[in-house]
């Protein structure tokens, strides 16, 4: 075993002779430079071992950018993340505001037909639709007893016509629209001063239309022609003097005497959202009142 062992182990002399070995070579590379005598099996090591260490390198590389790449990505994904919070905080802004002008827009189309009609005005906003399932044309307004609503009340909005107040509690009221089928308004013609009744047909956007029945059968209506609404006993249901809408067509059937025209609604009854209910001058209640000739009472509360 002894001999064994001294077999496998270098001898003390062989150790002695490497380590001169090197630090002879050591020395004559450090005083050689660029003229050393190892330089050119440098140069062939560099050769052989270099493209090695490319490969090894090109290999190794990605493993080593895995955890940058982790934190980059969590970075951007928090900067992505907060851009779009970013840009929806911007859209309901926008949206917001975008609502709002049309809002002040609608207002001051109010304080419009409040001059022009002389009416006061309770301005209130649709919340809500009639259900289609009851096969009526309502919408529901905020605006209640408590606020001076009540039933045969007109209602309108800076296009024209709206409907009639037919139910109202505290804060809330029921509005029948005049395209519904259970409506009827007195109408006017502006150009000739005939009268005549609206009905609804039942429908909305395109087929939200009147047809008009006048009383006198000899009388044409034009196309073009704008309606007012005739006016009731008291000013209820319908006050008197405010715009519904114009003439598109003429027709008759053989068994009529008299001719019908369709009318358009000024109204878009699709995208109700500021109206007024018309409501006495002497009107007190939990809301402004626009009264005609004081636009400044719009603001106030009574």
């Amino acid at each position: 075993m002894a001999m064994r062992d001294r077999h496998k182990r270098p001898s003390r002399g062989v150790l002695a002779l490497l380590l001169l070995a090197s630090f002879t070579i050591i020395t004559l590379d450090a005083r050689g430079g660029e003229d050393s005598p190892v330089e050119p099996v440098r140069s062939a090591a560099g050769e052989v071992f270099g493209p090695v260490e490319k490969v090894t390198a090109t290999v190794v590389r990605p493993f080593q950018a895995v955890p940058e790449l982790f934190t980059t990505t969590r970075a951007l994904r928090g900067e992505v993340d907060r851009l779009e919070a970013e840009n929806a905080t911007l859209r309901g802004e926008l949206a917001t505001s975008e609502v709002d002008r049309a809002r002040a827009d609608e207002l001051d189309g109010l304080l419009r037909s409040s001059a022009d009609t002389g009416h006061a005005l309770v301005p209130s906003r649709v919340i809500a639709h009639g259900p289609a399932q009851s096969f009526t044309r309502t919408v529901t307004i905020d605006a209640g007893t408590s606020s001076g609503v009540r039933p045969d009340m007109t209602v309108l909005n800076n296009d024209g016509l709206v409907g009639r107040v037919v139910r109202a509690d505290r804060s809330t009221a029921t509005v029948l629209l005049i395209i519904d089928r259970d409506s009827v308004v007195g109408g006017r013609l502006g150009s000739n001063m005939e009268v005549g009744f609206l009905r609804g047909r039942g429908g909305i956007e395109e087929q939200g239309r009147l047809d008009l029945d006048l009383v006198d059968g000899a009388v044409t209506p034009e196309a073009g022609d704008v309606l007012v609404t005739w006016g009731s006993e008291g000013g209820k249901p319908y006050v008197a003097g405010v715009p519904v809408g114009t003439v598109t067509s003429i027709f008759s059937s053989p068994r009529e005497l008299s001719k019908r025209a369709v009318i358009e609604p000024f109204a878009d009854f699709s995208a109700l959202d500021l109206v007024g209910v018309v409501v006495p001058a002497d009107t007190r209640g939990d809301r402004a009142v626009i009264r005609a000739g004081d636009p400044g009472t719009a603001g106030e509360e009574r």
